[in-house]
């Protein structure tokens, strides 16, 4: 067959296959990934684990999606009542289904955005208020580039100046509440100063935390709001019958934990942990040195005693790791710390202090569930198979429109990929091709991630994690795409 008869029924079968192109997919492709399973990026024996450590706030505790509501609600009152902003704002509400963790937030250009692990802007995911920016706006407003250096724009934790990075949970009102807030200036025509915006969305946010009215929401309606209770307990209850010591070091002050553990686990979850850290102030918890442990009793109120030794059964605030690890001697890959915020709660154990970590990502399960249904697994494989075909064909100066109505087909096939997952930033793992900003973080912070703790109980005390050998690109010359393009080739033939 030569090369312009080969073109000439590509031409042809093109749109044919994407519409029957079962025979791509071997049978059982679909359901392959298991929701409850823990994936590994570094091999980890959990034999060797001999002590976990645990956050609270959706590592322990999973919440409701209720609980974003009532974030953002209160904050946008809390923007009219305090900061004076319009009355307006009252008519928009939550969207549950607007933002995606791992966001970055551009504060002077007023851009949400989805960066990929090499700092480039995945076109079609900036927003300035809740409308997309067009492609070409979002690379001039960059000197012509789709390049982000956020080297010289945001710190190590993503907390700017000049460029934020949303990687809590809990920050989802607030992402939504920025583009609702920033969607009815622009729509009413009211000038602003991005950086006093962003600033009293971020203190409005704040105050829900700090001034304890969340707390009081969870406290009052635990079963509204606390998700799978019953599996924290096993976990932990398992792992204590196993001889596993436990510690939790949370941020959340004492009564709330105490309440939301008593809900989940029982009146004497204390028995469980060896030791119990609140109000712990991460991620300086991990760096700086100079705040001293301080024990509460068991009402939680201050005592004045000199920490000398951590003791089993009693509650501590503040401290820092330098003296929690030579009080206690728990050091190196012996110890397990799970937790959901990767710089918060990860980065330093893993980086500075060698500790195993364990990263909560509750958005697994839904993404596998996507990822498992045949209409992902078909537009994957032809995407694949069109690229494929794009590399070998390029170097063909007859196939150029061919090549041209294949970039397009293989465009919009990318796009409503991206929207299975989510419709306005896609998936918190991928860009089109490339991992996001987000994926590269949980790769280097977290030896395995799991959706829950209690994908715990689907493994053996005993049981090694090792991760997948995927191919480098240089490693991999019959690749997917290649695959796929020869098996176009047999069934065209």
């Amino acid at each position: 067959m030569s090369k312009y008869e080969q073109k000439d029924i590509f031409s042809e079968v093109t749109y044919q296959s994407y519409l029957s192109q079962t025979y791509l997919l071997p049978p059982g492709v679909c359901n392959l990934l298991n929701p409850a399973a823990i994936y590994a990026n570094n091999e980890i024996s959990l034999r060797d684990v001999e002590i976990y450590g645990f956050d609270y706030d959706y590592t322990l505790a999973q919440y409701s999606n209720l609980l974003h509501s009532m974030i953002f609600n209160t904050a946008r009152d809390l923007l009219i009542e305090q900061y004076k902003y319009p009355e307006g704002l009252k008519k928009y509400d939550y969207l549950p289904g607007f933002a995606i963790r791992g966001l970055h937030y551009d504060v002077q250009k007023s851009l949400l955005m989805k960066i990929d692990a090499f700092h480039y802007v995945q076109l079609g995911t900036a927003y300035r208020g809740l409308k997309p920016v067009p492609d070409e706006e979002v690379i001039e407003l960059y000197g012509g580039t789709q390049h982000i250096p956020l080297y010289q724009m945001s710190d190590f934790y993503g907390k700017g100046p000049s460029i934020k990075q949303f990687m809590d949970i809990f920050s989802l009102p607030e992402m939504t509440l920025l583009s609702s807030v920033i969607d009815y200036f622009i729509n009413h025509g009211i000038e602003f100063d991005q950086v006093h915006l962003y600033k009293d969305i971020s203190d409005a946010i704040k105050d829900v935390h700090v001034k304890g009215m969340m707390y009081k929401w969870i406290e009052k309606d635990m079963e509204k709001y606390i998700l799978h209770g019953d599996e924290t307990y096993a976990v932990l209850n398992r792992l204590v019958n196993l001889n596993k010591k436990l510690f939790l070091i949370t941020n959340s002050p004492f009564s709330f934990v105490d309440k939301g553990m008593k809900h989940m686990v029982g009146k004497n979850w204390r028995d469980l942990f060896d030791m119990v850290i609140v109000q712990a102030d991460k991620p300086t918890f991990f760096t700086d040195r100079r705040k001293p442990f301080r024990k509460l009793d068991d009402k939680g109120s201050l005592q004045w005693d000199k920490i000398n030794k951590l003791e089993k059964g009693k509650i501590y605030k503040q401290g820092n790791l330098f003296d929690f690890l030579r009080l206690t001697g728990w050091r190196g890959s012996k110890v397990l710390y799970f937790g959901d915020h990767l710089y918060s709660d990860l980065a330093d154990l893993m980086l500075r202090h060698g500790w195993r970590t364990g990263a909560i990502v509750p958005e697994l399960e839904p993404e596998i569930r996507i990822i498992n249904t045949e209409q992902y697994m078909h537009s994957l494989t032809w995407q694949q198979a069109l690229t494929g075909l794009l590399e070998r064909m390029q170097v063909d100066a007859e196939s150029k429109q061919v090549l041209l109505e294949w970039m397009q087909e293989r465009q919009e096939i990318r796009s409503l990929t991206k929207n299975l997952f989510n419709p306005q930033f896609g998936s918190i793992f991928r860009t089109f091709h490339n991992p996001t900003y987000f994926s590269r973080r949980l790769i280097r912070f977290s030896d395995i991630y799991m959706a829950s703790i209690s994908c715990l109980l689907n493994y053996d005390v005993n049981f090694t994690f090792f991760p997948r050998r995927t191919p480098l690109q240089h490693e991999a010359p019959l690749w997917m795409d290649q695959l796929c393009t020869a098996k176009i080739l047999t069934h065209t033939a």
